[in-house]
């Protein structure tokens, strides 16, 4: 879809918008409206719901960093996005389910907040701000909602399959359907991908050898808040070269993207931005100096092949559980082509071996979370087995679902050593071979993709193939790309 098609939609959604100026996307209240719009439908098709129900929900809390009075960057809490488009925090929505009327109430804040905070909004700001149908104060909501007369409050309660966190439950003195994205919801993640590819690109472009890792996250952060206006990333950034690419989650406090990018190295750089809570999360790995070494290029173009297998293979109705089988087979067929595994590959995933060298799952739900929710709904158990447990998802594909494409190959010390250990594993590893990928790190190609009506949209748009990426990268070391040069572009 051009960019013109995608302005014209969002322009066919009249009313308020969510805007940050210059190139940014401008984000219609209406796409929250018809969010709410699908829940009410959703409910009333739920013979378990009675009538004059009213849907209550607790947005996100502003808090402070520990026990000091320093604020941390506020997130809307996902489900209360989703529903509202709401980015201040403290806040409550309430949905009529029988009508699909709307209300938000805000904080009562102190005159002391228009010194210190700025102007003190009156609720009718927000009213069409948001384009609701009732603002209240939060102080309200018990003698509001009396007056209502509802038969039941629904709030939301359940279990993240990933983290095991609980949801939390609305609370006050005195839903999985997420999953399909909606038209507009598309545009906006096509935007995030749009904006955070071509930060990866100004990656590719600025790195030299003698970097810290962390300036390409910098870099990437910048790009993304400047050209974007997305104030968060979606994710920690994972910026890996040499043999922390190996390391699946890079980048956290303990190993904060601080080493130095050395000649030979391979980069694994996985950072996603995020505009008005909606993610992207992409990986490019690339070398550090331009250009793949044959080892390199040997494991890199194994992961794409498996890469493009999968994308290929995407419909409606195919059962995610099965892709991720197909990116172990082609993994298991190229390592055994370059010498590191012989033997039969049925027998091979027998043992799990693909497990070995691909830890995670394949890809994951993408939306206003970057593991977005829906993945393992009632019915939908996980499969326990090796990689396929860290499936973030086992659905069966249905349009509209948006999700990542991430394979990879890695050697991860611990877990070649476990599979040498093992003699049903051992016997298909050729371990002289092996032992020159030792410290090697990994590779991983993560694109977002969109399911369609007989395929799949891919979202993400950057260079691929070794020689797309090579010649990349030559060109932009005669080009005087800085991190100066792209402060002062307008």
């Amino acid at each position: 879809m051009t960019d013109e098609v995608q302005r014209g939609n969002m322009a066919a959604a009249e009313g308020p918008s969510f805007w940050l100026g210059n190139e940014t996307l401008k984000v219609p209240a209406a796409l929250f409206a018809l969010n709410r719009k699908r829940l009410c439908d959703r409910l009333r098709g739920n013979k378990d719901v009675q009538k004059n129900a009213i849907v209550l929900m607790q947005g996100g809390e502003e808090a402070q960093r520990y026990c000091t009075d320093t604020g941390i960057v506020f997130r809307q809490e996902s489900y209360f996005h989703w529903t509202f488009g709401v980015t201040e925090p403290d806040c409550y929505g309430a949905i009529d389910v029988d009508t699909g009327k709307s209300i938000v109430f805000v904080p009562k804040l102190p005159e002391s907040y228009a010194v210190w905070m700025g102007k003190i909004h009156h609720p009718e700001y927000f009213r069409e701000k948001y384009a609701v149908d009732e603002v209240h104060y939060k102080d309200e909501i018990t003698s509001v909602l009396a007056s209502k007369k509802p038969s039941v409050l629904l709030t939301l309660r359940g279990v993240n399959t990933d983290s095991g966190n609980i949801s939390r439950e609305a609370s006050f003195e005195g839903i999985s359907h997420r999953v399909i994205k909606t038209d507009m919801e598309l545009e906006v993640l096509r935007y995030t991908n749009k904006i955070s590819s071509e930060a990866h690109k100004e990656v590719m472009k600025a790195i030299k050898v003698g970097m810290k890792e962390y300036e390409m996250e910098s870099l990437f952060q910048h790009y993304c808040y400047t050209r974007g206006g997305m104030r968060h990333t979606s994710y920690t950034c994972i910026c890996g070269s040499g043999n922390n690419s190996s390391v699946l989650h890079y980048g956290h406090a303990g190993a904060p993207n601080d080493k130095t990018v050395e000649d030979g190295d391979l980069c694994l750089f996985d950072m996603g931005g995020e505009y008005y809570c909606y993610a992207s999360d992409i990986t490019c790995t690339f070398p550090a100096n331009g250009k793949f070494t044959p080892d390199q290029r040997a494991i890199y173009e194994a992961v794409l092949k498996s890469s493009r297998a999968v994308m290929k293979a995407i419909k409606p109705g195919v059962a995610w559980p099965d892709m991720h089988r197909l990116a172990d087979r082609v993994h298991l067929e190229e390592l055994t082509k370059i010498g590191i595994l012989k033997g039969n590959v049925d027998d091979m995933v027998k043992v799990h071996l693909g497990a070995i060298f691909m830890p995670h799952g394949l890809g994951h739900l993408l939306g206003i979370d970057v593991h977005d929710v829906g993945g393992y709904p009632e019915g939908v158990d996980r499969i326990n087995l090796p990689g396929l447990k860290s499936l973030r998802t086992a659905r069966v594909l249905k349009e509209g679902m948006v999700l990542t494409v991430e394979p990879g190959i890695y050697f991860i010390d611990r877990l070649l050593d476990q599979a040498l250990n093992d003699p049903s594993q051992s016997c298909f590893i050729n371990n002289e071979v092996l032992q020159r990928f030792r410290r090697f790190g990994g590779v991983r190609i993560e694109d977002d993709i969109a399911v369609a009506a007989n395929g799949m949209e891919l979202l993400t748009c950057v260079p691929r193939t070794v020689e797309e990426i090579e010649a990349f990268m030559a060109e932009a070391q005669g080009s005087t790309k800085s991190f100066d040069s792209l402060a002062s572009q307008k």
